[in-house]
């Protein structure tokens, strides 16, 4: 058969396919770790009191802040190539073993320059527990095996596997958690610990079932797994930052004496998610008709499936902000103990509603080969929240409110702007870099 042949074989296929491949065990694994870290942050708070579960808040947002910025483009450039490969009946192992050293050099890079913060990070976020400093670096350790074996899984076709590493992270977390406050457990280290060593124990169960295995291929050049790394790279830790900017940047600001407001923002940050969590839910189930559309080439209609999309992802940001706002103190009361306005969770909601939008158009300019333009209008939303959070107001949780939502603003600015460049320019989507940004953003914490 040739490759035409096999081409239009298989995207008569995934016509009929009513999900993508991996959409079931991908959304349990995500909607485990996702309810997941609600409860963590609750049974958290339940056994050392808001106050001091502040540095675990620093310790949460820092970590998933870095670690999938750093190691999530080498999951993506790893499962396309040994998709790549399994398409043409190669064995992947040479890939494995090629990506292996770049992994430790991403791992040493941060490692080193988390110890070069070392203090202020101890002082100024950690309340000096020295502890915390070293489970990031740990946790840094554990995501990046994470990253890789989640990358051999999806490029193997092997989604129940990825979605046991996903799922098992947050079961292990809450499990530890709670064993810690059933015991009385009063130290912040132990705490630390079971973050930082929970995401290792997903890929011990993969490895021990057979997952990880990979056979041998053609050797492997690093262009086959770096086409676009840098940039991918760039945007992928820029825009991890900024969706994990709010609390950081909070932590940061407070005085000494606010380390419960620290924690009550971050509460309201994890509800505002809900709507992100459904636009993934959305997303892998619209993801068949524009990935078929893409298979074709036709511009056109890409760009009208695309639209459709965003209608949706406007109508869950729409129905996530008006729901804290009416509804959103009742449950932040009810779940975590309230502490925060009805302004403040409607503003975060906001946030998280326009950074939705700014995503799914992020991953149409990446399917239209526009890496660098994701790179740079991540950069720029960073740009805007230092800048907003500095110099808009005086009031702790205004000025970081007001700077999430400007930096989403004009992260999606430009990427409409490179969008619609992207399409008068005529370029043709690419299949496998709309699903790789589509699936392969799977939202962490």
């Amino acid at each position: 058969m040739s490759d035409e042949q096999q081409f239009e074989q298989k995207s008569e296929q995934n016509s009929r396919t009513p999900l993508p491949e991996g959409t079931f065990p991908v959304g349990i694994g995500l909607l485990i770790s996702g309810v997941a870290s609600y409860a963590f942050f609750k049974v958290g708070q339940q056994a050392l009191g808001k106050e001091d579960f502040k540095p675990i808040v620093a310790l949460w947002f820092a970590t998933f802040a870095l670690a999938p910025g750093f190691f999530m483009p080498v999951e993506q450039e790893v499962g396309r190539a040994l998709a790549h490969r399994r398409a043409l009946g190669q064995g992947g192992k040479p890939v494995v073993k090629r990506v292996i050293p770049l992994v430790l050099g991403l791992l040493t890079i941060v490692s080193v320059l988390v110890l070069i913060a070392g203090p202020w990070l101890t002082d100024d976020l950690f309340e000096g527990h020295n502890i915390i400093m070293f489970t990031l670096i740990l946790g840094f350790i554990s995501y990046a095996p994470v990253h890789l074996a989640r990358g051999i899984c999806s490029g193997s076709g092997r989604f129940t596997a990825y979605g046991i590493i996903m799922g098992a992270d947050g079961l292990v977390r809450i499990l530890g958690c709670i064993a810690l406050w059933l015991l009385g457990v009063k130290a912040i280290g132990a705490y630390a610990l079971v973050v930082a060593l929970s995401p290792s124990v997903g890929v011990l169960i993969v490895w021990l079932r057979g997952d990880l295995a990979t056979q041998e291929g053609p050797p492997a050049d690093y262009s086959e797994i770096t086409p676009n790394l840098g940039w991918l790279l760039g945007g992928s830790i820029l825009g991890a930052a900024l969706v994990n900017a709010g609390p950081l940047g909070i932590d940061m600001l407070a005085h000494a004496d606010q380390a419960e407001q620290v924690t009550a923002f971050a509460n309201g940050v994890l509800l505002s998610r809900v709507p992100l969590f459904l636009f993934q839910a959305v997303q892998a189930a619209l993801l068949p008709r524009l990935a078929r559309l893409a298979a074709r080439g036709d511009l056109g209609d890409f760009v009208k499936a695309f639209r459709q999309l965003l209608i949706v992802v406007v109508g869950v940001g729409v129905i996530g902000t008006v729901g804290s706002f009416a509804l959103g103190p009742y449950i932040l009361d009810k779940v975590y103990d309230g502490g925060l306005d009805r302004r403040t969770l409607t503003l975060l909601a906001l946030a998280s509603a326009i950074y939705m939008v700014a995503l799914a158009t992020a991953q149409a300019v990446i399917a239209l080969h526009g890496h660098a333009f994701v790179t740079v209008g991540w950069a720029i939303g960073m740009a805007m929240f230092l800048l907003v959070t500095a110099f808009s107001s005086d009031d702790l949780y205004l000025r970081v409110e007001l700077g999430l939502v400007s930096a989403s603003i004009a992260s999606l600015l430009l990427f409409a702007y490179a969008l619609r460049q992207r399409v008068r320019a005529g370029v043709q989507p690419d299949i496998d870099w709309m699903i790789d940004s589509a699936i392969d953003h799977p939202l962490e914490g």
